[in-house]
């Protein structure tokens, strides 16, 4: 079986309120959506969360795993070799290395490919990403921070 996991991460100001989104679909026709908020945060913390915890609600190794982001934060760190050359260099002058380090161990295990695509375009999945990221980060008694730090 084959699971996409598209995702989407939103902030107003950055640091300010954000909110991930996460649409699940499996080739058995499945369906699943994830969100949350936090009350400071950062679009790229978002982007990154919004993988981990799609990766993280995942029930089995046994699926061929697609991520689709609209984040070449979080695509290019993956695909271009990145995030392995920042692991070998201990995060030395990089941003949120504590959710890199989160993302590791769930790349081992579920081996995904990530594609990127363009936000804001009309794709139905990164628009209901979108729209959850959205309103997650516009939820009442939002945590007050997803651990945002310079």
């Amino acid at each position: 079986m084959k699971v996409i996991i598209y995702t989407d991460g939103a902030a107003s100001g950055n640091p300010g309120p954000g909110g991930y989104g996460v649409v699940m679909e499996s080739s058995a026709g499945h369906r699943k959506e994830l969100s949350g908020g936090f009350a400071r945060t950062t679009n790229n913390r978002m982007e990154l969360l919004a993988v981990i915890k799609g990766l993280q609600a995942l029930k089995s190794t046994e699926h061929q795993v697609q991520v689709v982001s609209d984040s070449k934060y979080v695509v290019d760190a993956i695909n271009k070799g990145w995030l392995r050359n920042w692991v070998q260099k201990g995060f030395k002058d990089k941003k949120n290395p504590d959710l890199w380090r989160k993302l590791l161990p769930l790349l081992d295990r579920y081996r995904p490919t990530f594609t990127w695509v363009k936000g804001h375009n009309n794709h139905p999945q990164n628009e209901r990403c979108d729209a959850l990221a959205v309103a997650a980060s516009k939820g009442p008694n939002l945590p007050p921070d997803s651990g945002y730090s310079d």
